[in-house]
C-alpha cells in the first residue's frame, strides 16, 4: 500500500466506502488506512479470487484514514461464511453464490489475511476487534437490495473464525474439508509446490497457536512432508470441532467435499436454508448448470463431477502407499488427541 494517504475531496472518500464496486483490498496497520481497489460485480465473477495474482494490474486504488472509510459505510447486508481447509471445492461454493439478486460471493478478500499477519505480528496499534469490525462493515455491503454476502476467506484466515462469528452473532458459517485421504492426495498431484505449501500453513498454524499434539518443535522439523499436510489438516479439524462447540449447529455446520460433489442439489438446497436464502426449483437448476459446476474454479475449463472424481482417484493411485502410511498415522494422531476426523454438525443432516 502506498505509505501516503491520498487526500480526497468532497463526497469522494464517502462514495467509495459506500460503494461495494470499490473492494476494501488492503489493511495497513501502520497508518491504520485501507486501500480502495475498482472491482465491479462482472469483475469479481471474472477472476478466480479477488487477489493480486488474479485482479487485473494497474488498477486505481484509493487509500483512505481506516476511520474515514468506516463513516461511509451503510447498511450491511446479511454475511455468511465458507471457512475452509484447502483443496476442497470452497471456490465452487463460493461462485455458486455469484447472483445477481440473491447473494454475492467474495472469493479470499487478501484484506482478512492481512489482519491475520497483523496479528502474527503482535499487532501494534488501532485496536484489533475494532479493525476487523469495520472490514467485515465494509465486505458486507450489498451489490444489489435484498442481497446476502457469502465470504470465502483464505484458510489462513480459519484463527479469526471465532472472533468474525462473535463480531457478528447473526452470520452464519459452513466449514468446509476435504477427507483425510483426498486432501492427502491433494497436496501429493501438486508435488513439490503442494509440500513447500503445506508446510508454509503448518508454520502458520503453530504461529497461531493451533497446532498441540505433543510434539516439540524438533519432532516437526523431522516429519516427512506429507506428515505436515496431515498435521495441518488435523489442527483445522480441531479447530473446526471448536467452532461447533462454541457457536452450536444451528450457527456452523459441517461438509466434505465429497459430499459437495456426490450431491450438490442437496448441498445449496441445506446451504440455502443454513444462510436463510429463498432457493427456487428452477433458480437451484440454473445454479448447478452454471459456472460453478460446470467449470474448473481455476482453469476455467469444462469440468464435471465425474472428471473431479477421476481426478481424485488417479492422484491417490499413484501415491497410494505414502497416502495410507501417513493417514494411518493421522488417525492414530487424531484418536490420541481427541480430533473428529469425521466431523459433527453435518450439513446434509438438516
Amino acid at each position: 500500500m502506498n505509505a501516503r494517504l491520498q487526500t480526497m475531496v468532497g463526497l469522494a472518500p464517502m462514495a467509495a466506502a459506500r460503494d461495494p464496486a470499490w473492494l476494501p483490498h488492503r489493511y495497513d496497520p501502520s497508518q491504520d488506512a485501507i486501500q480502495f481497489l475498482p472491482v465491479p460485480r462482472a469483475m469479481h465473477q471474472q477472476v478466480t479470487f479477488i487477489t493480486d495474482e488474479y485482479l487485473p494490474k494497474g488498477l486505481a486504488s484509493i487509500v483512505l484514514p481506516r476511520t474515514q472509510a468506516k463513516i461511509g459505510t451503510p447498511s450491511e447486508a446479511p454475511l455468511h461464511f465458507v471457512f475452509h481447509s484447502a483443496f476442497c471445492c470452497s471456490t465452487m461454493l463460493a461462485r455458486a453464490f455469484e447472483r445477481p439478486g440473491w447473494a454475492m460471493g467474495l472469493k479470499e478478500p487478501v484484506i482478512l489475511n492481512d489482519i491475520v499477519g497483523w496479528r502474527r505480528r503482535g499487532g501494534q496499534g488501532a485496536d484489533m476487534a475494532t479493525v476487523l469490525d469495520d472490514v467485515l462493515a465494509l465486505l458486507a455491503r450489498p451489490f444489489a437490495p435484498g442481497e446476502a454476502v457469502i465470504v470465502k476467506p483464505s484458510n489462513i484466515v480459519n484463527c479469526l473464525a471465532a472472533a468474525i462469528l462473535t463480531l457478528r452473532p447473526n452470520a452464519r458459517a459452513v466449514l468446509l474439508h476435504a477427507p483425510l485421504r483426498t486432501y492427502l492426495g491433494s497436496i501429493a498431484r501438486k508435488g513439490m509446490d503442494g509440500r513447500l505449501w503445506v508446510r508454509t500453513l503448518l508454520q502458520g498454524l503453530m504461529d497461531d497457536k493451533l497446532v498441540d499434539f505433543g510434539f516439540t518443535p524438533r519432532d516437526y522439523l523431522g516429519l516427512t512432508d506429507m506428515q505436515a499436510a496431515a498435521v495441518g489438516w488435523l489442527a483445522q479439524q480441531g479447530l473446526f470441532a471448536r467452532l461447533i462447540e462454541q457457536f452450536g449447529p444451528k450457527r456452523v455446520a459441517t461438509i466434505d467435499s465429497a459430499a459437495v460433489t456426490g450431491d450438490p442439489s442437496a448441498t445449496m438446497r441445506a446451504l440455502a436454508t443454513l444462510f436463510g436464502l429463498p432457493l427456487e426449483v428452477a433458480t437451484l437448476d440454473e445454479i448447478l448448470a452454471g459456472p460453478a459446476f460446470t467449470r474448473h474454479s481455476k482453469l476455467e475449463t469444462a469440468f464435471t463431477a465425474g472428471d473431479r472424481a477421476q481426478e481424485v482417484a488417479d492422484g491417490n493411485r499413484l501415491h497410494a502407499p505414502e497416502i495410507e502410511m501417513v493417514a494411518h498415522w493421522a488417525e492414530v494422531v487424531a484418536e490420541t488427541m481427541n480430533v473428529p476426523v469425521v466431523l459433527p454438525a453435518p450439513l446434509l443432516s438438516r
